[in-house]
This record gives structure tokens, sequence and C-alpha cells, in this order.
């Protein structure tokens, strides 16, 4: 029998509010971001597919022989997909769907199934039929998504008492399959078949048994090996790792589809290579997809050259020629970008990699982004997730990573989250929970080891805090644009919103607070007030007067790494300097000059250079500005305390006391916290601090997440990377700190100037006048203030005696602005 009628959802009446036939009126819409106080997570999650269903325009069409129990299509008329339901259950407790949502959320339903239960319900003869107990002759083995995964067998009325014969050993007292049961699988699908061939045996129940098994056998190949800690022999691999690195390999090949989370600095991309030489040899892979930033992709090519026999393919070119690359054979590694595979998924998957490596997987943690979703629609048997920084500041990126190793472990996002995260009344998150059960589900799939834990393979590492006091002017500054972000914080806090303008004024002036803990170069070239400048060479005089030793100068901001320039160059000190500016096949000459070149002294760098690459000729890090993430400090820390260093090393931090910079140690100091509770053995509680700060700085946090303006606002705080190929154009939506090498990525020095000129014309006149009149208010209330004013404002001409006023500005357009302003508003005022 097939049936095929459309579920149209809520008329407009219903939709609008007004009166049905004078008696009826629509039911107000759940929120899909705040939980109604009388539902569970669960009810309020079906809830609201039950109501998309309501409002979404479907074509339902019953392709079973069933009433209303039977097997259905679900057309959706906006996006042009079909789905597969079985609806063999009026409660959901045994239905399915072929979508993804159905898979993830651990429900039981999903939109299309609630479009199939509301097309039935709107028949008396089919409600009635969904109403008796669903009975089938057949039986079956199907996978329960509900809850934790488990494959479970459904007896029917046909040959009941033989099938229960048959699974019983197989079978725990819920009829899902035991260990036995999967070991012994194909005699019991052969017996099952010859009992009576109606038997059923669905798709993804069987591959997720072959799978199951598939890993066990390998895990039983590699006991010795793991046990030993040693590797078995790899004829092609020209290295010996050390032992955290044999662990490591080992780890991941046992696990099949892994995340490799190590410290920065502790050879993870000879890990990675070891792995799959490891594979090619044991396992039969043939095909490895390496996909990395573009800045790194020679980088891959020279370091598989270095320790394997393999042989390697750079993807790179027009499509056609890429096409071409993916057909060629004979290459066990090939090598593409972020932004490559985003545009080259029908390439890829028709490629059929073996195992695909996703280098600095950052880039994925963003579970809205092109570049992530894209990522994830790629098919391999293998995978592995490399990245020093797996959880940085929500869980949430934990959450995208381990998506794309295995999506159904962490279940739904909401599930997950509402485990994990305290929330403050108001709905801000505030803390984490139960952080060691998160590890101990990940256990078997992620591996990381902190630098501590390898310590007696590395050399000694000593932080410090250099705290700076700045100069009256600098404070000046910093207090007048901390007013604002005060206002505005205020603002959220008694209303819950922000106009679009005002998030960005908030940026803005975050910014600004600290560009000027650094110098007031960075706002207005006009002024240098500062003094990290001044205790930067006080301290560089001492080390390169005692010492041969090398050091590394990060900045965030370019204009600031400039001043030191202008400083080593009147001081005759050789350096290298990195910045956005520098195109990356000029960027290698740099850090072989600072690595092999002894009177190189000193290498300067934005956070250009924060990424993936090697200065451990360095004994000295000096952090002139902290970070908004305690991640990018580390990644900076990273270049040059890792593997092979042969110094011990020394990491100073020059904070801004009494400043943003100041508070954000608190910060940085949480959200490390929220990582190692995770990871490394840290607290399974986490709270954060009730300091003013704190609370604020999580409040903006959670205001911008997502905020598709924020890269426009905020440099990021990750490794700039200029791309020459084209890049993608997408709307992110991603915290403030966040960036993607293949998102295309201006200058340091333009992202600061872009800054200063993202408020709007009207918004930054009003900004400039309140200024200006609170500063003159000031001024006026100060009588030697005052004379100092009209004497800089004022010019005598001394041939006819004449005063006239003085205003200096920037060039002819700003007073042509000026004037055509003036004359649209008196123009306004006359017409009124």
């Amino acid at each position: 029998m097939a049936a095929t009628a459309k579920a149209k959802g809520a008329s407009k009446k219903k939709r609008t509010g007004k009166s049905v036939k004078g008696k009826y009126k629509s039911k107000p819409l759940l929120s899909n971001t705040r939980k109604p106080a009388d539902m569970s997570v669960s009810e309020w999650q079906a809830a609201l597919r039950k109501q998309i269903a309501e409002h979404t325009p479907f074509t339902i069409t019953n392709t079973g022989n069933g009433l209303a129990y039977s097997d259905y299509n679900v057309y959706n008329n906006s996006t042009k997909n079909t789905y597969k339901v079985a609806l063999r259950s009026s409660d959901n407790s045994q239905n399915f769907c072929s979508c993804y949502d159905f898979k993830t959320n651990q429900l039981g339903t999903c939109k299309h199934i609630e479009a199939v239960l509301l097309h039935i319900n709107k028949k008396p003869a089919l409600r009635r039929a969904l109403k008796q107990p669903y009975e089938a002759a057949y039986s079956s083995m199907y996978m329960e998504y509900r809850g934790e995964r488990k494959i479970v067998f459904r007896i029917g009325t046909d040959n009941t008492e033989a099938y229960k014969k048959l699974l019983k050993p197989f079978v725990h007292a819920d009829y899902s399959l035991s260990e036995k049961g999967y070991d012994n699988i194909d005699k019991v699908l052969q017996k099952a078949f010859q009992i009576n061939a109606s038997f059923r045996c669905y798709e993804d129940a069987l591959a997720h048994i072959i799978q199951w098994r598939e890993n066990k056998q390998r895990r039983q190949t590699l006991t010795p090996f793991i046990q030993s800690n040693k590797l078995p022999g790899i004829k092609s691999l020209k290295v010996n790792p050390f032992p955290y690195q044999a662990e490591g390999i080992l780890f991941c090949v046992a696990a099949g589809r892994s995340i490799l989370a190590d410290d920065m600095g502790l050879g993870k991309t000879i890990q990675a290579i070891s792995m799959v030489q490891l594979m090619h040899e044991y396992f039969q892979v043939q095909k490895v997809l390496v996909i990395c930033p573009t800045s790194l992709k020679y980088q891959w090519q020279s370091e598989i050259e270095k320790f394997t026999t393999a042989s390697v393919k750079v993807i790179e070119g027009n499509y056609l020629n890429r096409r071409q690359l993916y057909k060629e054979d004979g290459h066990l590694y090939k090598i593409a970008s972020y932004h490559m595979a985003v545009n080259d998924l029908e390439l890829i998957n028709a490629y059929q990699p073996d195992l695909i490596i996703l280098d600095e997987a950052q880039r994925i943690k963003n579970w809205q982004t092109k570049v992530s979703q894209s990522i994830k629609k790629l098919q391999s048997k293998y995978a592995l997730v490399l990245t020093g920084t797996p959880l940085e500041n929500k869980l949430q990126e934990l959450y995208s990573l381990v998506q794309f190793i295995n999506p159904l472990l962490l279940g739904s996002l909401y599930n997950f989250t509402s485990q994990h995260e305290q929330l403050s009344e108001t709905g801000q998150v505030v803390g984490y929970k139960d952080l060691d059960k998160i590890k101990e589900k990940l256990k078997d799939i992620l591996l990381r080891r902190t630098k501590k834990q390898v310590l007696q393979q590395l050399p000694a590492r000593i932080d410090k805090n250099l705290f700076v006091e700045i100069t009256q002017e600098q404070k000046a500054l910093h207090n007048d644009y901390g007013e604002v972000v005060t206002r505005l914080v205020n603002r959220w806090q008694k209303t819950g919103f922000l106009s679009e303008e005002d998030r960005q004024r908030l940026l803005l002036h975050l910014n600004m607070m600290r560009m000027v803990c650094n110098s007031t170069y960075i706002l207005d070239q006009e002024t240098n007030y500062q003094t990290k400048l001044d205790e930067l060479f006080s301290v560089l005089e001492e080390i390169l007067q005692t010492s041969d030793e090398k050091i590394v100068i990060f900045s965030q901001w370019e204009r600031f790494t400039r001043l030191i320039a202008q400083e080593l160059d009147s001081l005759n000190i050789g350096y290298a300097n990195l910045n956005g500016t520098v195109p990356g096949h000029k960027r290698k000459a740099l850090f072989d000059r600072f690595n092999n070149d002894a009177g190189c002294r000193i290498f300067l760098s934005t956070d250009a250079g924060g990424v993936g690459l090697n200065l451990q000729a360095g004994s000295y890090l000096f952090n002139m500005d902290l970070p908004w993430n305690p991640a990018v400090l580390e990644q900076r820390i990273a270049r040059i305390y890792r593997h092979g260093q042969k110094n011990n090393v020394n990491i100073i931090n020059f904070i801004a006391q009494h400043t943003i910079e100041h508070g954000m140690l608190g910060k940085l100091k949480f959200k490390t916290a929220l990582s190692e509770g995770i990871l490394d053995n840290g607290e399974a509680n986490i709270f954060i601090g009730d300091s003013k700060f704190n609370v604020f700085m999580k409040s903006v946090e959670e205001l911008v997440a997502d905020d598709a303006a924020v890269a426009t606002v905020q440099p990021a705080d990750a490794a700039i990377n200029e791309t020459m190929e084209t890049t993608v154009v997408e709307k992110q939506a991603t915290l403030p700190f966040d960036s993607d090498d293949d998102i295309k990525q201006t200058t340091q020095e333009s992202v600061e100037k872009e800054a200063l000129a993202t408020i709007t014309p009207a918004s930054s006149l009003l900004s400039v006048t309140s200024s200006f009149i609170t500063q003159l208010t000031n001024v006026l209330g100060d009588a030697s203030a005052t004379a100092n004013l009209v004497q800089s404002l004022t010019r005598k001409d001394e041939s006819t005696g004449q005063t006239y006023l003085q205003i200096p500005v920037e060039n002819e357009a700003v007073i042509k602005n000026a004037v055509t302003l003036l004359a649209g508003l008196f123009k306004g005022i006359s017409k009124s």
C-alpha cells in the first residue's frame, strides 16, 4: 500500500497567533537556546524536533506494506533531501531514520520521525492503527541509537522459540549482542537465515560489527609490542623514535581512528609518519592523505622524505591538475592544504584514502565554520588528528574534534554540554563538572602527554612573569577605554543584549586596552609612551653581554615589533624579523639564519610564527604581550621548548601591571585548568573565580561566541598565514582569538588599522564628540591646562597681528568630509 501526503505544518493563522474557528490560539514556540524549567533536557530537545516538523513542509510516502507501522520516505521540500524512516513504535522506542541527527541525538526520534507521526495522527484510521502494539512476523538485527549504541535483536512471531534458542548464548538479557556474539556473528547470522529467510540484518549494524572485529584483531596483533613498548620492525622508517613516541605510535595504530594531543614540541609529526609506515607494512594501508596548513605542506614533504623511504606528492595547481594528482598512483602520501581539501571533497572521496591525517587540527574546532563542516565529510577507514591544543576555551571545541574521529562517541552536543557545563542563573557558563568522565570516555581514542610526563627527555624550563609599570599617558588611555567596556558590560548584564555596533565597540575597546599596554604608538604613530621596550632592552643587554645564547621575542602587534626592530638596528644587533607581510617562500631563510648564523642573536616575530616552526636554537623566549588564549601562549613557547632542545629554556612574560593584561593571568589559568581537567589529570570540577574581571571576561566570550564580525575586529592569536592560493570565503561563528590559515588574513598591521575603522561614521562621530566634550570639561576645570589648550589651538599672524584658530588634521580629505557632513546637518536643520 502506498500513500502520499504533505505535512504542511501550522497554518498562517496559527503562526500569527490569531484565533482559529474562534476557539484556539497557537501555542508559543519553544526557544532553541533556553530550556523551559518544567522540561528535562531530553524532553526539550524532543519537543524542539516535533516543533520543527510542525513548521516544515515534508512530503511523506509510505513505501512499506503496513498501515501505520511501515517504512516511509520523507522528502524535505526546502532542502530537496529524502530520508528513510522505519516506524516500529508509537513511543519512539524502536523507530529509525537515516538522518545524521537521529544517529547522534540519542533521543530515538528526529524531525523526520515526528513528521511521520504527525501525518499519521491526522487520519483516524492510521491513528487507531498506531495505538496497537507493533508485531511483525520476521526477526531482525538492528543498531540501537538511544543512549549508548548497541546491536539488538528483535524476535518476530515466526519461529520465535528457534530464534530464542539460537541467540541465548550470544546476547544479554535485553537481547543486545554480547562480546561472544560479536566474535561469532558469522555463525549466528548464517543460522538465523537458515531458520527463516525473512530474517533481516541492517547495514549499519553489520558495518559496526565488522569495524569492532577489525579493531579487536589489530589490537591483539599489537598487544605484545604495547606491553613491551617496543615497535615491530619497520623497514621503511629511517629513525628510532623515543620510548614515549613509540607508545604514541602504538596507541594510534591500535585505535585506528584517534587524536594525538601531545604538548607542542614532543614530535607529533614523527609519530604520525611512523604510524603510517607501520600501518603500511602490517595493515595494508596504501593511500594516506595529510591535510595541513598551507605553510606546512612542504615541511611535511621534507620530513617524510627525511625519515622514510616512502614516496610523497604535494597536491597543488588548478582543479584539473589536482584531479590528475589524486589519480596518480605510486605515492603512499599525498599532502593537501585545508583550503584545497574543502574545494576537493569529491576528488578526495573518489581517491578513497585509507588514512587521513589532520595536522594543526584546531582549524576544525569551530564546528560551525565551512572548513570544519567540509572536512568532516571526508571518508576514510583510519584517521589521525594532530593537535597540541585539543581543548582551548570551550568544551564544544573538543566535541568538534571527536566528531571527525567518531561522531557518535560523545552523543549529541546538547546532551554533552548539559552534562558538563555549570551555568549561572542567567544561563552563562561559569564552570565545568565531571571532566574526569569525559577523559574516561575518550581514553581509547585520545592520547596526550605533557612535557612534564617526559621531562627526563627534555631540558629544564623556567617561566617568569615580569610586571612592568606603565606611564601615566598609557594609564589614562587604558582607563578611558576601560570605562567604555564597563558601560557596555553593565548594559549587557542588565538587558542580556548588545547591538551589533555595541559588540564591535566592546571588542574594539578591549583591543585598544591591550594595545596601549605595550605602547601608545600602536594606536597613534605620533606618540610612543611605553615602558616595556625599555625593560626589554635592559634584560637583553645583560644576556647579550654575558652569553652567546639566542632569544625569541613575540608580540601580537606588528607595530610594536617595528619599534623593537628599530632599536635593534640602532644598536647593531643581528636579528631575523617575521610578520604577516613576509611571503611564505621567504620564511625558511629567516628560520635557517636564526638557527645557524651565530651573528643572528634574536628572532623577532608576530604570531605569524606561532605554529609549526622550529626555533630551538633559542634559549630565551620573551612574550611582550599575553594572548587571550593559553594555547596560543604555549604555541609560542613550543617554538623553542621542544624535543631536540639541548639548552635550558627561560620564558619571560612582560605584563603591564594593574591593567587588563594583569587581570588576564587569572583568566588564562582558568582556561588552562579547563583543559587539564579533561586531558592532564587535573581537577574534575572547575569554576571561574569570583573576581569581577574573570566574570566579565567570561561574559564577553559568551557574548561574542557566535559573532561573525569578530574576525574583523580582533586580530587572531593563532598564526597569520598568508596563502598564495584562492581562499575560501565564509561566514564564521568564531571567538575573537580563533583563526584559520585558509581563511584569508590581512597582515598584523592592517588588522590593527582595521580595528580602528570598524565603527560606523555616525557612532564614531558620537564617540569622538562625547570624548572631546568630556576631556574639554576636565581641561577647562584647570587654569594652567586651559592656558595650554588655548596656546595649542591658536596662531598669531605677526604681520597683521590677527589671531587664528588652528586645528591639526591628517589631510585635506578630512576637512572636505567634515564640511560635507556639516553641510548635510545644516541642510537637515533648515528643512525641519
